[in-house]
């Protein structure tokens, strides 16, 4: 069976029932969206502020590669397996974005019998959350141009106008428009584009709030553009933020679900990795370490983009402290590492294999050394998978101090990976060295210096004079201190997707700068990222129906 089919058979229980046995949670604190998804009231969330919190686990994997990781897959199997050894656990994932879904990948909760169900749901419209995102972020565009249009009695300069609209699909052609053509009364004729809803600060704002009044701070705190003098204008000027906080108020709050063993999941929030910091809400996190003793999370992609943002983002800005990291590695992804093409790494390359581990021991390191988190590889374990490979993996990767484990959770569920877990639960218990990659009082420069050489090993970075002109004016306005997010290639440790292993002596340059004074960080934009994906030649889409009984089909 493939993962729709096995998610369609799933024997899901009631939420509330879910929310009650497993959390303590009672019915009246939740709004059912159906009877397998429910949000969690923000009330009772605050009501549990006294409680103390469980253990963070961060999941976290090799540079991503067409031939897969499954990283998703093993944080449902994660959680799976610490209920199964006895653990009061908790997942809490990312929502997916349609543009992928229809796009490069289809579904995103999981794989096999490691799934966060109702899986359709999820990855289709779930609880409109992203579509209340998108509203939010298009009411404000909608002000700025009906600000323009009756006056611009704040002085807009239409050239600078930093804000744009966004969509959740991939849609390469609106990428670059032009907006109020057609005469005075359509407005003011100016380039614009889109961004593909995961991209807009109003998603990175959502995720990092820890309240409603935080929310709608945030969102007045946006700057929308410069007036003729190059001053900023900000979305409160406009008094933007009240209406865009209504839009948000029944979103804000975290989504509940189950696994495929009727163990809690939280889904909730979704900015992308490589554009923006790549992390499920704050919100949801905090919720869930208050609920269990574990709290299982995902940060996208490897571990040089969504854990060091998840680190130097997320966890600088919540007071968040990992007490273990999960490495996800699988022996065909490590092949293509090492040099081999996605058509063969299905055959036993010992040569290829042992070339491409170097990727995996890079992550490790940058793990243990750079951000002080003891750690465990688990290899995500495939039928072609040969003895002697899965050997010459667990051999050259132990040398680096780390256990190297073998979890079959996609074929078997949380019994799978039940050595991971209690490899995990050992972690936790271990003091760690946890720290940043740099601190609060380095220059934007310096921060993004110490990314580069820190965890992409190059020798320095670089960027174009207007560039760097303007890092050094948020520098002297006042936003120096606010992390670096860093929009790059999720493909390689440079700015070169087709460079495999594990590159150094680079340089990455930072071709362009975005501020985002709402979500508190500055976007360093390297190499060639798109803020708005396209389609694939053959789009996920193309497979997707619904047969003649009304069943969705080709879902991933």
């Amino acid at each position: 069976m493939n993962n729709l089919e096995i998610a369609q058979q799933a024997k899901m229980r009631p939420i509330t029932d879910v929310a009650r046995d497993r959390l303590g949670i009672p019915d009246e604190a939740l709004e059912n969206f159906g009877k397998y998804k429910a949000k969690i009231a923000l009330n009772y969330i605050d009501g549990l502020q006294g409680r103390p919190d469980g253990k963070l686990v961060l999941v976290t994997a090799v540079s991503p590669t067409p031939a897969g990781e499954g990283k998703t897959t093993t944080t449902v199997g994660l959680g799976d397996a610490l209920n199964h050894i006895g653990k009061k656990a908790i997942v809490c994932l990312r929502e997916p974005a349609l543009g992928p879904v229809f796009g490069v990948k289809g579904g995103a909760t999981g794989g096999g019998y490691a799934q966060a169900v109702p899986m359709e749901d999820i990855n289709l419209h779930f609880t409109g959350d992203f579509a209340a995102i998108a509203m939010a972020n298009n009411l404000l565009a909608a002000l700025i141009d009906n600000h323009i249009h009756f006056g611009n009695e704040l002085d807009f300069d239409v050239r600078r106008i930093s804000w744009r609209r966004v969509v959740d699909l991939n849609d390469r052609t609106l990428r670059d428009i032009v907006v109020g053509l057609g005469g005075p009364g359509n407005g003011v004729p100016r380039q614009d584009g889109f961004d593909i809803v995961v991209a807009s600060e109003v998603m990175a704002i959502f995720c990092l709030a820890t309240s409603l009044a935080d929310l709608k701070e945030r969102l007045g705190n946006i700057v929308v553009g410069y007036n003729t003098k190059r001053e900023p204008i900000l979305a409160r000027q406009l008094n933007a933020h009240g209406a865009m906080t209504v839009l948000l108020k029944q979103a804000l709050a975290p989504n509940l679900v189950q696994t495929l063993e009727n163990n809690p999941v939280m889904i909730h929030g979704g900015p992308f990795a490589n554009i923006a910091h790549g992390c499920n809400s704050v919100i949801a996190t905090k919720a869930a370490l208050k609920l269990a003793d574990y709290v299982v999370t995902e940060a996208g992609f490897g571990a040089d983009l969504g854990a060091e943002k998840f680190i130097d983002i997320k966890c600088r800005k919540a007071g968040l402290k990992p007490a273990a990291a999960v490495i996800v590695a699988t022996v065909r992804a490590l092949k293509f590492h090492g040099g081999v093409a996605v058509a063969d790494v299905g055959k036993e390359n010992l040569e290829a294999l042992k070339a491409g581990i170097v990727n995996l021991e890079r992550h490790i390191d940058n793990i243990q050394r750079v951000f002080g988190i003891p750690c465990v590889v688990s290899i995500n374990h495939r039928r072609e998978d040969t003895d002697a490979e899965v050997k010459l993996l667990i051999d050259s990767v132990s040398r680096q101090g780390v256990k190297v484990l073998l979890a079959r959770h996609f074929a078997e569920g949380g019994k799978g990976a039940a050595d991971v877990a209690r490899e995990v639960v050992a972690l936790c218990e271990r003091p760690n060295q946890f720290q940043y990659a740099y601190e609060d009082g380095a220059t934007l420069w310096d921060k993004m210096r110490a990314i580069a050489q820190k965890i992409y090993r190059a020798d320095d970075i670089t960027a174009p004079k207007n560039v760097r002109e303007q890092i050094d004016r948020m520098q002297a306005s006042g936003y120096g201190s606010y992390p670096v997010c860093v929009a790059k290639t999720q493909y390689s440790f440079s700015t070169d997707p087709t460079s495999r292993g594990a590159p150094t002596g680079h340089v990455v340059n930072v071709r362009e700068v975005r501020l985002a004074a709402g979500a508190q960080f500055v976007v360093m934009i390297c190499g060639d990222i798109m803020t708005m994906p396209g389609l694939p030649r053959v789009p996920a889409s193309v497979s997707i129906d619904v047969d003649e009984n009304g069943k969705t089909v080709g879902l991933f």
